[in-house]
């Protein structure tokens, strides 16, 4: 059976998920920011922000060296922590709320940040500052802002964007290439564990990659997709949120954003490059507007191979099971004359699957690029070009 998007506006992340079955009954997709649970297995996930009430409550290393290519070796972990940490940042944020008995009280949040720009970019997770009245950010030297504003948001993503006022002299985090991450593969991630243990820091190993999340908060009022997501066994904590996944490079790879609370060593990382293409947007112009295509998509597993009959085991698969046309209408999509049961396999060449989800590979590119699909339709491949538009919500 296949299951719909709801939204569909969120085009290309919103996957269309294809259930499997264990001795005839179906796998349950447990909902549960703070709970999140995996697409297609049970267990229970949590989003890494951490809450106490007041009152009641592809880019190069500097060498041209791909940096996923590097390992730890005795003592490589302390001098890449010693690199980094100060690109880390601890976020606290007030959030005011109202009680069942309608009182209003002041509740405080705690997350992680990444310094992304020496002007005072900061990357983090959209839920950390979600619904926040005040946003303060602590260096690793102590040092606190307290004048910040957020600078955009991904509609489609858990990702947001601050702006520290009024300062040139901050150290920005070097940024990996996440296309190119392997499962095995070393690394280390920090955060402002617990909210109170400010730039705490742990290793392990890349578990996986591509895994898809459903994400709500405490009370189960909100719930979003995360696709993508990278894997980590490195030990993550509530107060993680929006910190870096790091490799033996010292490059960000990732941002920390939930783990398992049922599961040991289970924590999950959105990819780095999916994020580059705002990011630059915001270097630019202090503005960024998520890049988009305007598809209904379903990833290609072996499945979703199977069933639909397709000739290839990676890419997605544009379909719809509605009435409604898998390509959105006025979006960019319909505008390149991509069309239903079309199968795209790359963008720019960058195989969809091996390297990242469509979603993930579209994030590294603004409004307004023009970019190649390899596009397989009644079985030739064919190159589409396809200018990006900026998404919005409706």
């Amino acid at each position: 059976m296949v299951k719909q998007p709801k939204n569909v506006e969120a085009e290309e992340n919103k996957e269309v998920k294809v259930e499997k079955k264990s001795n005839g009954n179906t796998l349950a997709i447990t909902l549960s920011c703070v709970a999140v649970a995996l697409s297609g297995a049970s267990g229970v996930f949590s989003y890494l922000s951490y809450e106490k009430a007041n009152t009641p409550l592809t880019i190069l290393s500097a060498s041209g060296v791909d940096g996923n290519m590097a390992s730890f070796v005795e003592g490589s972990v302390a001098d890449i922590v010693d690199k980094v940490s100060e690109s880390v940042v601890s976020i606290v944020t007030s959030v005011v709320s109202t009680s069942y008995f309608g009182q209003s009280y002041t509740s405080e949040a705690a997350g992680t940040g990444i310094i992304v720009t020496e002007d005072g970019y900061i990357l983090t997770n959209k839920h950390v500052i979600d619904g926040a009245k005040t946003i303060s950010v602590v260096l690793d030297d102590g040092t606190t802002y307290k004048d910040v504003e957020v600078s955009a948001v991904d509609p489609l993503n858990d990702v947001a964007f601050l702006k520290v006022k009024d300062v040139s002299d901050l150290k920005a985090a070097t940024l990996g290439d996440s296309k190119t991450i392997s499962v095995g593969q070393q690394v280390i991630a920090i955060g402002n564990a617990l909210g109170q243990y400010q730039n705490s820091v742990t290793s392990g190993i890349i578990s996986g990659t591509g895994r898809s999340l459903t994400a709500t908060d405490s009370t189960g009022s909100m719930s979003e997709q995360l696709t993508d997501m990278i894997q980590t066994d490195a030990a993550i904590n509530s107060g993680n949120s929006g910190g870096p996944l790091v490799n033996a490079a010292g490059e960000v790879i990732g941002i920390n954003t939930a783990t398992s609370s049922s599961a040991e060593n289970m924590g999950f990382a959105i990819p780095i490059s999916s994020v580059k293409g705002m990011l630059t947007q915001l270097k630019e112009s202090g503005k960024a507007s998520r890049a988009y295509v305007g598809v209904y998509s379903i990833e290609i597993t072996p499945e979703v191979m199977k069933t639909y009959n397709l000739p290839v085991s990676e890419g997605v698969y544009l379909y719809n099971s509605s009435a409604y046309s898998a390509v959105i209408s006025g979006s960019p999509a319909e505008k390149a004359g991509l069309k239903n049961k079309d199968i795209i396999t790359a963008i720019n060449g960058v195989k969809i699957g091996t390297r990242g989800s469509l979603s993930s590979l579209i994030g590294e590119y603004q409004p307004g690029d023009t970019v190649q699909l390899t596009v397989i339709r009644e079985g030739k491949e064919i190159a589409i070009n396809i200018t990006l538009g900026a998404y919005t919500e409706k």
